[in-house]
């Protein structure tokens, strides 16, 4: 690919990529909390979750088509007309059906929206920025998130305010894009999935996949709602949502470091049973000080959101350099689908046996990927291969990050058969 560096288009580009997290952090965190005050069940909650996260697949599967048809521009305009649309829809139409289908469709758009944007920024990117680039991505995405987090609380929960400033949050992410003069890039790749060819290069980095996309997607649904139910005011719990954003940001490096020196399933099971071990205390302490409750999201978001990467990392280890992209884009539909299946599982217990049961189930799921990598590091030893790719922190965006990524994976990879 021939890319086109100006650190002009890459500043719009990364300034429209902001935004729409900016309005994607502020819905996903005031969203749960809206439906709780306005009665919805904590089963209904999961499912609304779980449709997002459903709607997001789909647009992974219809985006690149569609780009393709209408080019970047028009389809990144149009489909973030749609979602500030849809999202005005939300406090017209407060029932379960219509904001189920709502939910859809949002991760729809926002799937398209930012593949279109990731997309973008690899085409304007030269080999010699791309981990710079990359680096400055992650951060942007990350302080965009935690900003829309704290933005819940410019306004009352019950009323549209939150879902205006979303929608004009969204809508501002076109401008930087449409008024900046260059030339379409190259296609995006299309999703594919061959769990049998994933399973086959790493079983541990295939489930862990699925396991983590079931963590995170009942976390990022149901997190607001456990503070929620513990007592804590809307200003505590954008903050707590946000200090687990910023540990994950402070070790992927030191992690991923680690684990390029040696045999990734070694870092991964201490992560996983250290988070593990977080997330019981999470779910134990009934009455603690807010700043306590920080410190252990802080804890538990550092450990748990690097354990992603890693899997991607660990698959990708036994793959030919020139399938990066379609390798880790299968691993992105498979977290997709744990994704959307966790809610709907955490929301019973949480329902039925409490609050703090969204942290045992996180916490259940990860003994399972303990003894996944127990399993696999009794039945096959890895040797450390001096031709291993590098880590790199993954985002869990599109398909397009993974072309985005590639270059940084080194050229010659180990294939020792023991994943």
């Amino acid at each position: 690919m021939t890319s086109h560096f100006t650190g002009r288009t890459i500043a719009v580009i990364l300034l429209s990529t902001g935004l729409i997290f900016v309005g994607n952090g502020m819905f996903q965190t005031m969203l749960p909390m809206r439906a709780e005050r306005e009665g919805f069940s904590t089963g209904l909650i999961g499912f609304l979750g779980s449709a997002y996260f459903a709607g997001f697949i789909a647009g992974c599967v219809i985006g690149p088509p569609l780009i393709r048809a209408v080019g970047h521009i028009r389809a990144y305009a149009g489909i973030v007309a749609i979602l500030a649309a849809i999202v005005l829809l939300f406090p017209v139409w407060v029932a379960a059906l219509p904001w189920l289908a709502l939910r859809f469709l949002t991760g729809i758009c926002l799937a398209i929206a930012v593949m279109v944007v990731e997309s973008w920024l690899n085409d304007q990117t030269t080999n010699a920025m791309r981990g710079r680039i990359l680096s400055v991505y992650i951060i942007v995405t990350n302080v965009g998130w935690i900003s829309g987090q704290l933005g819940v609380n410019l306004a009352d929960l019950l009323g549209a305010t939150l879902f205006i400033l979303v929608a004009v949050a969204v809508c501002l992410s076109v401008a930087p894009v449409a008024l900046t003069p260059t030339r379409e890039p190259e296609p995006v790749p299309r999703a594919g999935l061959d769990i049998r060819a994933l399973f086959g290069l790493s079983p541990v980095g295939t489930i862990g996949c699925f396991l983590v996309g079931m963590i995170e997607g009942a976390f990022w649904t149901l997190g607001p709602l456990f503070g929620q139910l513990r007592g804590f005011g809307v200003f505590e719990i954008t903050l707590l949502m946000g200090v687990f954003v910023l540990g994950g940001t402070l070790t992927q490096w030191p992690i991923g470091l680690l684990s390029d020196r040696f045999d990734r399933r070694l870092v991964i099971l201490p992560v996983v049973i250290a988070t593990a071990i977080s997330g019981l205390a999470l779910a134990s302490v009934e009455e603690v000080g807010l700043w306590a409750m920080l410190a252990l999201g802080l804890a538990h978001g550092g450990l748990m959101i690097p354990i992603y990467s890693l899997c991607v990392a660990h698959v990708n280890d036994g793959a030919a350099a020139d399938r990066f992209v379609q390798v880790s884009g299968g691993l992105l539909l498979i977290y997709s689908i744990g994704a959307a299946l966790g809610p709907v599982l955490a929301a019973p217990l949480m329902d039925r046996l409490g609050a703090g049961w969204l942290f045992v189930f996180i916490s259940i799921v990860l003994g399972c990927f303990a003894a996944v990598v127990l399993w696999r590091l009794g039945v096959a030893r890895r040797r450390i291969l001096p031709h291993r790719g590098r880590f790199a922190p993954v985002p869990r965006t599109t398909q397009s990050i993974y072309e985005f990524e590639s270059p940084l994976v080194g050229d010659e990879r180990g294939r020792d058969g023991t994943p």
